[in-house]
């Protein structure tokens, strides 16, 4: 049975695709280490490009979303709003991860995300992860973000986490 790792992610100044790019990486290096068929495939779509079959085909979930105005962006909201009745009762149990990438403290976005999953019943296996740039100005806001590499390695440590749970059916 092929199990896939479904990336969905927005970004508009780079920090959320970087961290989202991330986790993509960290399930493709745990992939590679698993047997040929049975190896997790990963996939990861930006929110314009993601829909309701992209869902239903995967086996589990990040969804990676920057903090604007305290909410999910509003591509990603987009992406939920074009999602969420088409595969209502299709993706019970499945687990998820979030990412955020937050100029204050992301906890509103997480929660959005969180209540978006707990209605699709899906199962979290992770707290979410929280990138700070604390960017509170407009120009830091609407600058090209750069996330340091200790973030970067915790994105990819949840990406390896992700695929191994998904190969070895513990979520």
């Amino acid at each position: 049975m092929t199990r896939t790792l479904l990336i969905v992610h927005h970004s508009m100044t780079g920090g959320t695709r970087q961290m989202a790019e991330a986790v993509r990486a960290g399930a493709a290096a745990e992939a590679a280490t698993q047997a040929g068929a049975d190896a997790v495939q990963v996939k990861c779509l930006s929110a314009s490009e993601a829909g309701p079959d992209d869902l239903v085909s995967a086996s589990g979930y990040v969804f990676a979303t920057p903090e604007n105005l305290a909410a999910i962006s509003g591509l990603m909201k987009d992406f939920f709003d074009r999602c969420y009745y088409p595969v209502l009762e299709a993706l019970q149990g499945r687990p998820y991860a979030t990412l955020v990438c937050a100029g204050s403290d992301g906890q509103n976005a997480a929660r959005q995300v969180a209540r978006i999953a707990t209605g699709w019943r899906l199962k979290p296996v992770a707290e979410p992860l929280i990138v700070c740039t604390h960017a509170q100005t407009p120009e830091a806001i609407l600058a090209p973000k750069v996330i340091g590499p200790d973030d970067l390695q915790a994105c990819h440590a949840l990406g390896e986490s992700m695929a191994a749970g998904l190969h070895l059916g513990v979520f």
